[in-house]
């Protein structure tokens, strides 16, 4: 009896999870297919997807009166009251309204141009006509808070980094790699960006940074399309790059297959003065250049309607270099004591591989998703640094450093979502091995052969190894409320170990991350929202390495092996008016930072990494996009921020003051049909304090066309970038007993000219799956 008993109790839930409701979602005579049904009764939330034929069976806890929705592409197209008994047979029949078409679905609502939601604000790219006929790279610069710069990078608004997705899944992809593997991606295949400024407990604590992920557009048809894409360049020089995109898709398989090339190239001038006892007048007339060519290729199956695996390799293959010409002056006490005239060629062949792979399985009732992840990156840089530099005597030095290095990270984990009635919960582990080992040598040229200086050579060899869970869960408290919190916890060990110099360092530490997110919805005009984080900033492989990178016998760049991470506390409070009017304020903490100082003793110039400062940083960004007369489309952007560092250690000066920038965007469609665009963007930066150093006046004033040719199969960009020649960085870091001047230019007027060409199937917009990999950004 007691066994039957027993019995009986076990299989209560699954009678209690007998009702569904299932049926189609049509509209007119076309079914809709990817859209999402979603059932609500009292607190308890349950939704699904319509298969490829519109299909859904959605399965509910109890019988009972539900509201039923249908969202597509953000707009409801559905509601209404439906009786649930058993296992419901009912079909969402969309009525006819007044229409808008997309992709041969009928909707009545407009997405709003920026959404709020409790982790990350969303940009609907798709829903700006001033986006469009883009690349990925320009695409993100249109996204607020987001700026892209081609030598400073990809930076987010109060952030000293930025890790970017595809779909929820790291892009393994840095530097120039990753500039041109977005230039491959077409804003008209792009849905939305989302811009998480507080990183959520699922992902790593690495770095005072930010997550930026690209929502690519979802398939609807069967079948093949792609782009080809060809852009030119012209600094000083001729640049170009290519790329070929393919994708395909049948009822199981979706595979994308991407293609790149670049081959550019700049004149650069580096101007660095140093006042004090010790006095330096240093100044490179410098030829940057780059060429490579790459491959990504991703593949997904649905193995059946509960499981799916796929994998992504990229391969990235490059060459660059600089020719650099510098004269340094050097003085005591404002004396002039010797010159010092160097030619160096630096040259690098870099070669890396990424290699990711997922399985994904649904389970339960409830569509609980485990997923599992596991990656492999290996790079293996060569480069040859040859230099040849003469004094004021006529002495002459040779000097080569020919050096190899190997990175290579691997990773695994595991996520497991489990969506309760009471809460949306996540939790997962993960385990992290970085690998460094790199041989660096410096020698001299003597006689009639080159001969290794074995005080100046180093073969290092580092490795870490990160162990991490989290766990994080989010509940919607009525209409207005939702609620997200997550921890995770971080331990780390880590070895490095010198050659030459004898040097080793051990070391341990464990740290717990708390995130938590507070969003308010007033009503649907008027959004709030507060998160919190703490985050841990990790040097890379290159900040650890004590090998010294000369650039003349008397100046080296170098690595510090005893430095340690520091800790980010975030706290951020932002309000979202009619998805039009953003408004982001932050507070941020940071503790034991470290940076690179440049020290000048006598004629012997160091550039290396300590720990050094704390530092308070305050700020607040705005934004506000719409469009007037239906023609002219606007966004504009104000960033002002207050720093205050507080230095120990060493003897950089204590220092605080404010930083304000401004970038002015207008898109004008020149035709109806808005296959004629003219755009005007200024963005500029004013004389501003950034802890010890003070930056002068910079701006950026860009102006272009885009055309749509042959029923936008073909478009055209032709931009100017840096018209008035004000992309300058220049201006003057503080010491204690010294003042630095820089004055920087990296040929920044751009003359850029691009041709996209659309061909196969059109309908369809690829949705690559790209595998989480965020220590990778360490490997610099």
């Amino acid at each position: 009896m007691l066994k039957i008993t027993s019995s009986v109790l076990l299989l209560m839930p699954l009678f209690a999870l007998s009702q569904s409701i299932n049926g189609t979602v049509k509209k007119s005579k076309n079914t809709i297919s990817y859209a999402e049904i979603i059932a609500r009764k009292d607190q308890y939330k349950q939704s699904t997807i319509s298969d490829e034929k519109g299909h859904f069976d959605l399965k509910l806890v109890e019988n009972g009166i539900y509201t039923i929705e249908c969202i597509y592409d953000g707009n409801t197209l559905y509601r209404a009251e439906v009786k649930v008994n058993g296992n419901t047979a009912y079909d969402l029949l969309i009525p006819d309204v007044n229409e808008k078409q997309i992709e041969g679905i009928t909707v009545t609502a407009r997405k709003k141009l920026i959404e709020r939601k409790a982790d990350r604000l969303i940009y609907n790219l798709s829903n700006s006509a001033a986006s469009q006929g883009m690349d990925g790279v320009q695409a993100l610069d249109t996204t607020p808070q987001i700026k892209v710069d081609e030598n400073a990078g990809i930076t987010m608004v109060g952030k000293s980094g930025v890790a970017v997705m595809v779909n929820e899944r790291m892009l393994n992809l840095s530097g120039s790699e990753l500039i041109n593997y977005l230039r491959s991606l077409r804003s008209e295949n792009i849905e939305k960006i989302e811009v998480i400024t507080a990183p959520p407990a699922k992902y790593e604590a690495q770095g005072n940074s930010g997550l930026i992920n690209i929502v690519l557009k979802k398939n609807q048809n069967l079948g093949w399309n792609g782009s080809l894409t060809t852009s030119l360049f012209q600094t000083t020089y001729t640049g170009n790059s290519n790329s070929v995109t393919v994708n395909y898709q049948n009822e199981k398989l979706r595979s994308s297959l991407k293609l790149r090339q670049y081959d550019s190239q700049k004149h650069s001038y580096e101007n660095y003065r140093i006042v004090g006892s010790d006095g330096l007048k240093s100044a490179d007339d410098r030829r940057d250049f780059w060429k490579g060519t790459g491959l990504n290729f991703s593949s997904d199956y649905e193995i059946n309607s509960k499981s799916g695996l796929g994998f992504v390799i990229d391969y990235g293959s490059g060459k660059s270099g600089m020719d650099i010409m510098n004269t340094s002056d050097y003085f005591q006490n404002q004396n002039y004591t010797n010159t010092l005239s160097t030619y160096a060629e630096h040259r690098n062949d870099n070669r890396q591989a990424t290699v990711s792979a997922y399985y994904d399985l649904k389970f339960g009732k409830r569509s609980n998703k485990l997923s599992i992840t596991g990656n492999y990156f290996s790079n293996t840089p060569s480069s040859n640094i040859d230099f040849t530099t003469q004094d004021n005597s006529a002495n002459s030095y040779v000097v080569r450093t020919p050096s190899e290095l190997d990175y290579k990270i691997y990773s695994g984990q595991a996520d497991l979502t489990l969506p309760f009635e009471f809460a949306k919960t996540e939790a997962g582990i993960k385990f992290t091995n970085f690998d460094n080992n790199s041989d660096l040598q410096y020698q001299n040229f003597i006689g009639q052969d080159y001969v290794t200086d074995p005080l100046k050579s180093d073969l290092f060899n580092y490795n870490e190894k990160n162990y991490a869970a989290y766990v994080g869960m989010e509940r919607q408290l009525g209409e207005k409320w939702t609620v997200k919190a997550g921890l995770r916890y971080e331990y780390s060990t880590i070895t490095g170990n010198s050659v030459s110099s004898g040097q080793s360092s051990e070391n341990s530490y464990g740290k717990f991350f708390p995130t938590a997110y507070l969003t308010y919805k007033a009503n649907d005009n008027n959004t709030f929202n507060i998160n919190y984080s703490k985050r841990i900033n990790r040097p890379g492989f290159r900040a650890l390495n004590p090998f010294r990178w000369y650039t003349n016998i008397n100046s080296y760049y170098s690595g510090n092996p005893a430095l340690n991470p520091s800790v980010n506390h975030n706290f951020e409070l932002s309000y979202l008016y009619k998805g039009r009017f953003s408004v982001s304020t932050y507070f941020q903490r940071e503790l034991n930072a470290f940076a690179q100082l440049v020290i000048l003793e006598g004629e012997n110039k160091t550039s290396n990494f300590y720990n050094f400062f704390n530092k308070n940083s305050t700020g607040i960004s705005l934004n506000y996009s719409d469009t007037f007369f239906n023609f002219w489309e606007a966004s504009y952007s104000a960033d002002l921020s207050y720093m205050k560092t507080q230095v120990f250690a060493t003897d950089a000066e204590s220092r605080k003051g404010n930083s304000s920038s401004f970038d002015i965007r207008n898109n004008f469609s020149l035709t109806k049909d808005k296959s004629v665009q003219l755009l005007m963007n200024y963005w500029f930066r004013v004389p501003s304090s950034i802890g010890n150093t003070y930056s002068y006046f910079v701006g950026n004033f860009t102006a272009g066309l885009k055309l749509n040719l042959m029923n936008k199969d073909l478009l055209m960009n032709i931009y100017v970038s840096d018209i008035f020649r004000q992309g300058k960085s220049h201006g003057e870091i503080y010491y204690v007993d010294s003042t630095h001047y820089f004055d920087n230019y990296y040929d920044g007027r751009n003359l850029s000219v691009s041709l996209t060409y659309n061909f196969g199937n059109r309908k369809i917009k690829t949705v690559g799956r790209q595998m989480t990999f965020d220590e990778k950004n360490r490997a610099n």
